[in-house]
């Protein structure tokens, strides 16, 4: 009789972690990571030798000291004798207020002009064309500048709105658009916190409590759906919340709207809508808008025929196949390049500088590095700001892009 042995094990020996496919990934990584780290090591060193040669130290005190500047855009209370905390906080509500209503508008824009650039309709889709090529080959920057130059130059001065011999008149009686910005009417509290940030804290919570709830409403209404076939009527349901537990908010802290006011050389009162905001907002938007297009043209054109031929041969209208059969299919296309466009618009906002709207770059990495000489303190922060908010919409999106996606059984 034949006894098979096991054969016996190789002793481990060093050259194994080169030669032997088993280790060698394992030891690249390893010595990957000790380049970096030693790298990093290196550079932190270096600064902070550099830093004690100059007399300076890491440290963020400077944000508790006054800032001793004015900020004209700004969503909460700020004064020149707020700290630098408050001005920092101050840029980045108006850094995410041009990253939310850029993102916005662009994305209406991109959709309608992606659809229209594959219009049967020759004129239209060439102007389209001229449209998206013009925008992507021309620098973000001047788009901006020319917007601003073009507010300025273009719409009538506030005395142009004084007196018998006006040539201009307010919109509805209460907006006044001029060459320093719009004026709009702007909601205000009589009684509860008045005007203060915690009123409309207040409201944006409730508001959210309300948008929850309808989904739970929407959720639960699915659910009968799926076992019984019948779908109940719930929009009345949805309104009242959407509607009811905000009303009761606002009236029990008495909102009232102000108008604005042509007083001395300029209007007062309502919310004033600077042109620096507004040159911003439209050339971020309109520029963004060309790359979202060709992200909807992309998409659209992945999707077969065979769709379109199908749901026109079942009797629905181009507009009605365009929005309910190629658009949801062509969002898991357009939704991956369509994050890195919202990143960009984000990013882009740092040229705010160039038109003087003050946002994270303007105020803590501008005036407020200028003031303090705390630069490399200002930038690491401004660095940490721009990342958390470009990976809180990455975040985001790739929920909504998972969603989105077809779910395999």
């Amino acid at each position: 009789m034949t006894t098979i042995t096991d054969p016996p094990k190789e002793s481990f020996r060093l050259s194994m972690l080169l030669y032997d496919t088993r280790y060698r990934s394992m030891t690249i990584q390893v010595i990957a990571l000790i380049g970096f780290s030693a790298a990093v090591w290196w550079l932190v060193g270096n600064t902070i030798q550099n830093m004690n040669a100059l007399g300076k130290d890491l440290s963020f005190n400077f944000l508790g000291e006054p800032a001793g500047y004015d900020i004209n855009q700004r969503l909460i209370e700020y004064t020149s004798q707020s700290t630098h905390f408050r001005a920092a906080i101050v840029g980045v509500l108006n850094t995410l207020v041009i990253a939310v209503l850029g993102c916005a508008l662009a994305t209406v824009l991109g959709i309608v002009i992606g659809v229209l650039r594959l219009s049967n309709n020759w004129i239209v889709s060439r102007i389209m064309t001229v449209y998206v090529e013009m925008f992507r080959n021309v620098p973000v920057l001047l788009w901006i500048v020319l917007a601003m130059a073009i507010l300025i130059e273009t719409l009538p001065a506030p005395r142009d709105y004084k007196g018998d011999d006006a040539t201009a008149s307010m919109f509805l009686e209460s907006v006044a658009v001029t060459n320093r910005g719009i004026f709009i009417p702007g909601p205000s509290f009589s009684n509860g916190f008045a005007n203060s940030t915690i009123s409309w804290l207040l409201v944006v919570g409730v508001l959210v409590a309300s948008i929850l709830a309808i989904r739970y409403v929407r959720a639960q209404a699915t659910k009968k759906q799926e076992a019984t076939g019948v779908r109940p009527t719930t929009w009345y349901l949805q309104l009242g919340l959407l509607v009811v537990p905000v009303s009761i908010v606002c009236i029990a802290m008495g909102l009232f709207w102000t108008s604005p006011e042509l007083k001395g050389f300029n209007f007062k009162g309502g919310i004033h809508l600077r042109n620096s905001l507004i040159a911003l907002w439209l050339a971020l938007s309109l520029y963004t808008a060309a790359f979202i297009a060709e992200n909807v043209r992309a998409g659209i054109m992945a999707i077969s025929k065979g769709q379109s031929e199908a749901a026109g041969a079942l009797g629905l209208r181009p507009n009605r196949i365009m929005s309910l059969v190629v658009l949801p299919q062509a969002l898991r296309v357009i939704i991956p390049p369509l994050i890195s466009q919202y990143l960009n618009l984000t990013k882009n906002s740092s040229l705010a500088i160039a038109v003087g709207y003050m946002d994270i770059t303007g105020t803590l990495m501008g005036i407020s590095l200028n003031q303090t000489g705390r630069e490399l303190e200002t930038l690491l922060l401004g660095m940490l700001i721009y990342l958390t908010i470009s990976l809180l919409i990455s975040a985001a999106m790739n929920v909504y892009n998972s969603r989105m996606q077809l779910m395999e059984r």
